[in-house]
């Protein structure tokens, strides 16, 4: 099987796709994999072969962040500008998928970006299958407004507003996407659908959990990466993680300083923008210092100087296996990934939103007794200190323990076995364990 893989985004969106085309390469399979040309060094210094397609995803969020029609108090401002956002990069991403596709027996994309791939697909005649990291298919399970009271509303109304949202986003789309009929296509449910109660019952599926970093390959290649560049050598890395001697040493570094102290306080916000960098380190720290706890930033693409004092460590990234399970609380954005690392450590969560899916977690976690929420514009340090009190309780800490014991670490497998079946597979090929070698 010869399978292209369309994965763009952030970095949080890129892991998922490295990680699946790992997979089906080990089990024999042609893979190109096309990621946004700011993640292709990362995937490469992995050691997994990247292409680029699309545009620079850093440098969209950048765009998004200085739009000031977003935060305009005249609707039809806002409205414009969210249509605007989602044609953004998509003639881009089209005509490379389009350079891409010949040859390939099958398409894969992440949630982003997925309309422009599943056109290549249906013109190259071969199916198509969509990753959602998150239910976005109409259901009566998950509210369609992410907010407290959402819960309260008729599901019929949930259902009603996730189909108003499809068809938006399909005229937002329609000026820069050719019309026809869709490709065969699969939607693989790449996250638990035990934190959404019914959800199992109205999608089709197939679920396969969240495409965890087991081994932690991910971070393993990034620090080999990273003592290559010590010693002189390219580390191969996209401009989000390019860093200062100090960043390039810090995964030896933060070990001992997690072992020298007391459990620290974990943040990280990923590719999210978290206003004044200094503001944002000043509020953390003394929330922490408030709760005699240190305090471990992730600064993701923010620019915020590494640093490690007694009582503070800044880093670009962290392995979440290796570190959350050592921390007494995770405050993050709600990225997919990110969420999905805390639950598998068993750390209480507090969620600060920002966009997209991270919202929905936020409230679906908290309805679960998992994490407490709100977003993060709304953030303070009296705010922050009332959220991590929250997250503190003995029944919260035993309800995360719980979920952590049952948590499933065979997504990545499963979903690679989804696209699999995507394909013909000729029965010789098969071994005896039931999988293509």
């Amino acid at each position: 099987m010869r399978a292209l893989l369309a994965f763009t985004g952030s970095r949080g969106d890129a892991q998922p796709g490295i990680l699946l085309a790992r997979a089906l390469i080990a089990r024999g399979h042609e893979v190109t994999l096309a990621l946004a040309p700011n993640l292709v060094g990362f995937a490469t210094g992995c050691g997994v072969p990247a292409v680029p397609f699309g545009r620079d995803s850093a440098e969209l969020l950048r765009t998004q962040r200085a739009d000031p029609r977003f935060s305009a108090r005249d609707p039809r401002a806002r409205w414009r500008a969210l249509l605007e956002l989602q044609r953004r990069g998509v003639p881009e991403s089209l005509a490379d998928l389009r350079k891409l596709a010949p040859g390939h027996d099958v398409v894969v994309a992440g949630m982003a970006g997925e309309e422009a791939a599943a056109v290549v697909a249906r013109e190259a005649g071969v199916p198509f299958a969509a990753v959602h990291f998150f239910p976005i298919q109409p259901n009566t399970v998950v509210p369609v407004v992410p907010v407290r009271w959402a819960q309260r509303v008729p599901g019929v109304v949930h259902r009603w507003g996730w189909r108003a949202l499809a068809r938006a986003r399909a005229t937002a789309l329609a000026p820069v996407l050719p019309a026809g009929k869709p490709a065969a296509q699969v939607r693989i449910q790449a996250y638990d659908p035990a934190l959404f109660p019914g959800l199992r019952d109205e999608l089709p599926g197939p679920f396969t959990g969240f495409p965890v970093d087991v081994d932690s390959f991910l971070t393993a290649a990034t620090e080999s990466a990273q003592s290559r560049s010590v010693s002189g050598e390219p580390a191969g890395y996209g401009e989000e993680t390019t860093g200062t001697t100090s960043r390039l040493h810090a995964p030896t570094t933060l070990r001992q300083w997690l072992a020298a102290g007391s459990a620290p306080i974990y943040v990280g916000f990923g590719s999210m923008d978290v206003g004044d960098p200094a503001e944002f380190v000043t509020m953390l720290r003394a929330a922490c210092a408030r709760r005699g706890r240190r305090l471990l930033l992730a600064s993701g693409w923010a620019t915020i100087t590494p640093a490690i004092d007694a009582e503070m460590a800044v880093v670009d990234q962290v392995d979440h296996a290796e570190v959350l399970p050592l921390c007494v609380a995770a405050v993050h954005h709600g990225g997919a990934g990110t969420t999905a690392a805390a639950l598998r450590a068993g750390v209480p969560q507090v969620i600060c939103s920002v966009q997209a899916d991270q919202p929905y977690w936020g409230q679906a976690l908290q309805r679960l007794g998992l994490a407490a929420t709100l977003p993060a514009r709304s953030l303070t340090g009296p705010r922050l200190d009332t959220l991590l009190d929250r997250v503190a309780t003995a029944e919260l800490r035993r309800r995360a323990a719980a979920y952590a014991a049952g948590f499933a670490t065979d997504g990545v497998e499963r979903a690679a076995d989804a696209v699999e079946a995507l394909a013909p597979v000729t029965p010789e090929l098969i071994n005896a364990a039931g999988r293509l070698p």
